[in-house]
């Protein structure tokens, strides 16, 4: 089954409760919502309040993508702020296993997320107590970025490491993805789907989110 989350990074602030009336509206299975501290990658975005903010606008699950240092601090913040997944990168979260592990025991799915740069190798032994890998097909940052080639091969190589050792570890991937490039992307192995100019940059987010759905469904 294919999941289909926006991204708020690309929606308009100033309208954000409509922007996600829009895509629930649209059939959006979730609602990403990017982190960034300025430190792990360079730029500043959301935090605390907004997740807040959000779960008091929305029933939908609030898939939160920490890209910042120390995720171990904040992630039980982060969940009771409202927020249904949790993902921490790889790059920059020595403990996984204590992180992941303290994720799940407060109630929420736990992810491990990984850059298009490092290995595959580096969350092989944290993907039994994952509940997804998020895998970033543009380098974190700033949305709007041209989906990385290279990770197609990547996603593919993700999709047997977990069937290869009967993993329940679902795929999520991030950056760059649209119509024109989804059906492939969702053949390669991926579940859940984030967009954010492919939905927040059309005119009608809702019928994007359709759009998006149905063109990943061509490969079937």
């Amino acid at each position: 089954m294919i999941e289909i989350a926006p991204s708020i990074l690309s929606a308009d602030f100033a309208r954000l409760a409509e922007e996600i009336e829009a895509v629930t509206r649209g059939g959006a299975s979730m609602l990403h919502v990017d982190v960034m501290d300025g430190h792990f990658v360079p730029n500043i975005t959301v935090g605390l309040p907004v997740v807040k903010a959000i779960a008091r606008t929305t029933k939908l699950p609030i898939d939160t993508h920490l890209m910042i240092e120390e995720p171990g601090l904040y992630v039980e913040r982060f969940i009771d702020a409202g927020a249904s997944l949790v993902s921490v990168h790889v790059e920059t979260e020595p403990h996984l296993h204590r992180t992941l592990t303290c994720i799940k025991e407060r109630g929420a799915q736990a992810g491990v997320a990984i850059n298009p740069a490092t290995p595959l190798v580096e969350i092989e032994e944290a993907l039994p107590y994952a509940d997804f890998v998020l895998l970033m097909s543009v380098n974190p940052g700033f949305g709007g970025q041209k989906f990385i080639e290279t990770s197609l091969d990547k996603l593919r190589r993700l999709r047997r490491m977990i069937d290869e050792r009967r993993l329940k570890t679902r795929i999520e991937i991030d950056g760059g993805i649209d119509r024109e490039n989804i059906a492939r992307i969702a053949e390669a192995g991926a579940e859940i789907i984030v967009a954010g100019s492919a939905i927040y940059g059309e005119e009608d987010p809702a019928e994007a989110v359709r759009a998006l759905r149905d063109a990943a469904l061509q490969w079937t």
